[in-house]
């Protein structure tokens, strides 16, 4: 389903996803109300979601949809590579970000990415959502959240891979395994941390404290 105030974006929008094989286009809103009452009647799979929009803006849609249907995927899209509404936007519980003037190519599979259960979380996406925890530190935990003590050895090193924004095969290649075991420790991780995706664990992360930005970008861990 999409959703956006400009009808010339939502026509294009729709004429890249029907198009591919594997998609068709249930719906379209033109601001954040209608997105989420049409979200309660058609239950899409993924909600494309413009941030800026009148009566409700995407953020809070975005917020109202996933809390009632957390089944339903959104994909952020707004003109800005790397807004001020980043970090609310995953918050709000954004499974990906992209940018309007991306080829038709990457939005279709930015789509599929969201549709799997996985989560579009570029590297410079993630530095954003750390430099805002580093302007509005959190105090770290008098000790470790019971939810991480859960986590094995090994799913420890991942996480703090997933912190970090490193994909499964960068993940593969600094631990030095396999594809197929790379996914049984992200998706433990999540059971464990009762997290949707990797985006809410980078999220989980440094609203718990476990970790905290350090200067420059590096990553202090609090003891426990």
């Amino acid at each position: 389903m999409i959703a956006d105030d400009q009808g010339l974006v939502r026509v294009g929008l729709r004429k890249v996803l029907d198009i591919e094989p594997d998609m068709e286009v249930v719906g379209e809103a033109a601001n954040g109300e209608q997105a989420v009452a049409a979200a309660e009647r058609l239950r899409p799979d993924v909600m494309v979601m413009d941030i800026r929009m009148p009566s409700v803006d995407g953020i809070e849609a975005t917020r109202r949809i996933v809390r009632s249907h957390p089944d339903v995927r959104v994909l952020m899209l707004t003109t800005f590579a790397l807004d001020n509404y980043v970090y609310e936007s995953l918050r709000a519980g954004a499974s990906g970000f992209m940018v309007k003037d991306a080829p038709p190519e990457e939005i279709a599979a930015a789509v599929r990415i969201v549709a799997n259960g996985e989560a579009l979380l570029a590297p410079s996406v993630t530095r954003t959502v750390i430099e805002e925890f580093a302007r509005h530190p959190i105090p770290p935990p008098d000790q470790t959240p019971f939810a991480v003590t859960l986590l094995t050895p090994r799913e420890r090193d991942v996480l703090d891979l997933l912190i970090a924004g490193h994909s499964n095969p960068e993940i593969c290649d600094r631990l030095v395994i396999s594809d197929a075991t790379a996914k049984t420790h992200v998706a433990r991780i999540l059971q464990k941390l009762n997290v949707r995706d990797r985006v809410q664990v980078v999220i989980y992360a440094y609203e718990s404290g476990l970790v905290r930005p350090g200067p420059a970008g590096d990553r202090e861990y609090p003891s426990s």
